[in-house]
């Protein structure tokens, strides 16, 4: 399958630029496109939450992804980074036009999809590092980390259920019922009704 790509950021983009682009490449190098994917949407979001995260559960060895560059696929060089390395472990394709970007299985792609593991290995050290040394200069200023000893979460699996769960007891499901189509206890149930007076 071959899939085009297309991602502006508002409204006030134009997405057929990038079409035109891609049609015109595709033309010249006789290729077909199977299905296009188009979206308006940040690329600071990530895949999972745009249509580019579909398409990366659908698309299969061999498959080829074709967009106009490959800021298209994220604003982050850290997110096009994970996104391509993505492909390349299923040995999908990705070809940008303006910045020509071919990722296949030839050598260079080798030697990327390395330098990508290894990015994504530092990126992941640096992240634990970080947050170890601003917890610990947390706890040096006297400042008590985590939630204090026998105080409990204001926010428990129910909260923002209210009303749903005063419906279903209307209709009257019982407090175990509710506690398995929720997932929690029923002595869960029975203390949130309790709480937020449900009856």
């Amino acid at each position: 399958m071959t899939y085009g790509y297309v991602r502006v950021s508002t409204d006030k983009q134009r997405q057929d630029n990038q079409e035109y682009e891609i049609t015109r490449f595709c033309k010249k190098n006789n290729i077909v496109i199977d299905e296009w994917i188009k979206e308006t949407i940040s690329g600071t979001k990530t895949p999972d939450k745009r249509k580019l995260g579909g398409l990366l559960e659908r698309v299969k060895e061999g498959d080829l992804i074709i967009c106009a560059e490959l800021s298209r696929l994220g604003r982050s060089l850290f997110m096009i980074m994970s996104i391509l390395n993505q492909l390349m472990k299923i040995n999908a394709k990705v070809w940008t036009i303006k910045d020509n970007y071919r990722l296949g299985d030839d050598i260079q792609s080798k030697v990327l999809a390395f330098a990508f593991g290894l990015s994504a290995e530092i990126e992941r050290d640096l992240i634990s590092q970080r947050t170890k040394e601003a917890l610990a200069l947390r706890r040096a200023e006297g400042v008590i980390l985590g939630r204090p000893i026998g105080k409990k979460s204001a926010r428990v699996k129910l909260t923002g259920r209210e009303k749903e769960i005063e419906r279903l007891r209307k209709n009257g499901y019982g407090k175990s019922e509710i506690g398995r189509m929720f997932c929690v206890n029923r002595m869960t149930v029975d203390k949130f009704m309790r709480d937020k007076g449900i009856k």
